[in-house]
């Protein structure tokens, strides 16, 4: 049982309702996105640190982290990943319409220096 409770790829996919082709990682909100980044870089963290090698033993070091991490969402009293809402529109849906409206801003000369 890591992050998503026992869940997998296919699991996670389905409950997303994402068709063939499309990628979890591309519909995922913001919170969900950084509970997987924080898990990433933790079990990256753990791997490095505790020198661990071999597949077996990363696939248990990837589970075990997040399991942590999912433990530490429901402390804190957090939705679980697998309960939080699926974005309608997909990264590079967000990426188009937001290089769009700054180049229409950059053009009508309105574009601030922190956009």
């Amino acid at each position: 049982m890591g992050l998503y409770g026992g869940l997998d790829v296919d699991d996670i996919h389905k409950r997303k309702g994402l068709e063939v082709g499309q990628k979890i990682l591309d519909y995922m909100g913001s919170t969900e996105l950084v509970a997987n980044l924080f898990r990433i870089s933790q079990t990256e963290e753990k791997l490095r640190k505790d020198e661990i090698t071999g597949a077996k033993a990363a696939t248990a070091t990837h589970y075990k982290v997040g399991k942590e991490v999912r433990g530490a969402i429901e402390k804190i009293g957090g939705t679980m990943p697998e309960d939080l809402p699926t974005p309608e529109k997909n990264i590079q849906q967000v990426e188009k319409e937001q290089l769009a409206r700054l180049k229409a801003k950059a053009k009508a000369g309105k574009l601030m220096l922190d956009e």
